[in-house]
C-alpha cells in the first residue's frame, strides 16, 4: 500500500459515522493512527486484504472504522465498518457460549448434566467403563472433554444426520477433565445438546433470545443469495466445493450441517459485536433497559476452568502467555478467535472491549500473519488509552 493511500485510508476510516450509538465515534486527536498504521501495515503485507475494527471504552464506542478492500484484486469493495463477515469460532461465543449463559440462568442448563442424557447417541453403544459416560456438558465448554480437536467429517458425511452420528460416535482421545485441547466436535454436540433443551434450532433460539434482544440486526446464519456479494469472500475452495466461498460459511462441517451449528456458522458485524460486548460488560442497562445477562452469570462463565494450566473458561478463552490480545488486557478477561481472521477480546475489569473482523483466509489458508498483527493491534489499542 503506498504511503498516500495509507494516510488516506486512516484519515478516512477512523472516524466514520455509525448507527451503534449516539456517542461519537471520531478521533480528532489521532491516538488511535498507530493502531490503525498496525492494520494497514498488514493490509500492506498481504495478512489480509481488509479488516473492520471497534473498541468500546468507559461504556461507549471510542473507536469504528475500516480498512481495505474484499480481495486483493483492482477494483474490489472497500470494507466498511458496518461490513458483515464469516466470524467463523466466534460462533462459539456470540451464539452457543450466550445461550448456555441464559439457559443458565434460567435455571435450565445445568453444567454438570452428563452429555449422554441429552444425546443418547453418544453412549449407546459404548461399554460400562468407557469414559465418554463422563462426559459433562462443562467439558465441552470447558475444552475438556477428551474429544479431538478437528475432524474431517465432511469427507465422508454427506449429511446432517451422516455428520452427528460420526460426531457422536467418536472416541475420546484422553478421560473428561484430564487435558485441555480446543475441540471443535465438542461444540458441535454442546450446540445440538442446546437444542435438546430448548426444543429448536440453535439458530432460531439464539436470533431471538440474543441477538433480537441485543438490536444485533446482522447477525446470523445462512445470508440469503441476495446478501453475500456484501460479505467479502473466504477463500478460493479448490479442494472441497470447487468455487469461491463467498456469503456461505467457509467451515466444511458446518457447510454440511447446513450451515448453522455450535461450532461455526454465524455472520456477524462490528458494531454488532460491540453491542454484544457492552451487554457482557454488564453496561448494558446505562441504555435503560434491563441486563439480559445477570453479572453473576457472567462471572460464572468468565471463570478459568480445570485442568491446571488451562486458560479456558466456560466457553470462553482467557489471556495467556503470548495472547492474541496482547499485554495489557487483565487476566480476568475473556475472548475468542475465529479461523477465518476474527477475535474479541473483553476486559471486563477496564470496560475495553475490542473487535477485529478480517478474511485472512483470503485467497487460501496458508498466511498466519494475522499471529503477528493481533496484539500489535491490541497493544497499540490500549496504550492509546
Amino acid at each position: 500500500m503506498s504511503a498516500a493511500r495509507t494516510q488516506s485510508a486512516l484519515g478516512c476510516k477512523t472516524g466514520m459515522q455509525t448507527e451503534t450509538s449516539s456517542h461519537g465515534v471520531g478521533d480528532p486527536s489521532g491516538r488511535f493512527a498507530p493502531a490503525c498504521r498496525v492494520l494497514a501495515d498488514a493490509i500492506a503485507t498481504r495478512a489480509f486484504p481488509g479488516c473492520a475494527f471497534g473498541m468500546i471504552a468507559g461504556g461507549e464506542i471510542a473507536l469504528q472504522g475500516a480498512l481495505g478492500h474484499f480481495t486483493y484484486d483492482e477494483g474490489a469493495p472497500a470494507v466498511t465498518a458496518e461490513t458483515v463477515y464469516d466470524v467463523a469460532s466466534l460462533t462459539k461465543v456470540v451464539c452457543t457460549t450466550a445461550a448456555a449463559m441464559l439457559l443458565y440462568q434460567r435455571g435450565r442448563l445445568d453444567v454438570e448434566m452428563p452429555l449422554g442424557d441429552l444425546l443418547p447417541g453418544f453412549v449407546v453403544g459404548r461399554t460400562a467403563g468407557d469414559p465418554a459416560r463422563h462426559v459433562k456438558l462443562r467439558h465441552l465448554l470447558a475444552h475438556s472433554s477428551g474429544l479431538p480437536g478437528y475432524v474431517q467429517f465432511f469427507r465422508t458425511a454427506t449429511s446432517p444426520a451422516a455428520l452427528m452420528r460420526a460426531c457422536l460416535e467418536l472416541p475420546l482421545e484422553a478421560a473428561p477433565g484430564a487435558r485441555a485441547a480446543y475441540s471443535d466436535p465438542g461444540f458441535i454436540l454442546l450446540g445440538k445438546a442446546l437444542e435438546v433443551l430448548t426444543g429448536e434450532p440453535l439458530a432460531s433460539w439464539a436470533t431471538r433470545e440474543v441477538f433480537a434482544p441485543l438490536g444485533m440486526a446482522a447477525t446470523g446464519f445462512c445470508p440469503p443469495p441476495a446478501a453475500r456479494l456484501a460479505i467479502p469472500p473466504t477463500e478460493e475452495d479448490l479442494s472441497f466445493r470447487q468455487r469461491r466461498i463467498q456469503g456461505e460459511v467457509q467451515d466444511e462441517n458446518a457447510w454440511v450441517l447446513n450451515g448453522a451449528a455450535g461450532h461455526a456458522g454465524l455472520f456477524c458485524n462490528v458494531p454488532d459485536l460491540l453491542r454484544f460486548a457492552i451487554e457482557v460488560m454488564e453496561a448494558a442497562s446505562a441504555a435503560g433497559r434491563p441486563r439480559l445477562f445477570d453479572p453473576a452469570t457472567v462471572a460464572s462463565f468468565a471463570r478459568r476452568q480445570s485442568p491446571e494450566g488451562s486458560s479456558r473458561a466456560l466457553g470462553w478463552d482467557t489471556p495467556s502467555e503470548h495472547s492474541s490480545s496482547g499485554h495489557y488486557f487483565a487476566p480476568g478477561s475473556i475472548g475468542h478467535l475465529g479461523y477465518s481472521g476474527c477475535s474479541l477480546w473483553i476486559d471486563r475489569e477496564a470496560g475495553v472491549a475490542v473487535a477485529l473482523l478480517t478474511n485472512r483466509t483470503w485467497p487460501d489458508r496458508e498466511c498466519y500473519l494475522i499471529r503477528e498483527v493481533r496484539p500489535r493491534f491490541h497493544d497499540a489499542l490500549r496504550q492509546a488509552l
